[in-house]
């Protein structure tokens, strides 16, 4: 089945920022989601899945173990299970960016 944001299920997380569930199943997740200007995520954890961000569009700053890395379109980063993370915009522009979690993290998350 071709999926896209104009077919996939829909959902509003944080402030207004928005994720479309590409591929979702027990054991794989796949979500393109958009983060608008001046918004984060919550500092969390996954106790079995581990993630990869890839960022589409704009520049993506995250906090993985008390470190700060950017990360560009095109680039990706790869966060283990267990390791403390979050991401945010602090850019000007729209981020746009795919969520490839396994198995699949919601369910599986411990805000800190």
């Amino acid at each position: 089945m071709i999926t896209s944001t104009k077919n996939a299920e829909h959902y509003i997380w944080g402030d207004n920022c928005e994720g479309w569930h590409l591929v979702k199943s027990d054991s794989l997740s796949i979500i393109q989601e958009r983060m608008l200007p001046g918004t984060a995520e919550q500092l969390h954890y996954h106790h079995h899945a581990q993630q990869v961000f890839y960022i589409l569009s704009g520049k993506a700053g995250f906090v993985v173990d008390n470190t700060t890395a950017f990360v560009s379109a095109g680039q990706s980063i790869h966060i283990a299970r267990g390791i403390k993370h979050h991401i945010f915009n602090k850019g000007t522009d729209d981020l746009h960016i795919l969520v490839i979690s396994e198995p699949k993290a919601h369910g599986d998350r411990t805000d800190l």
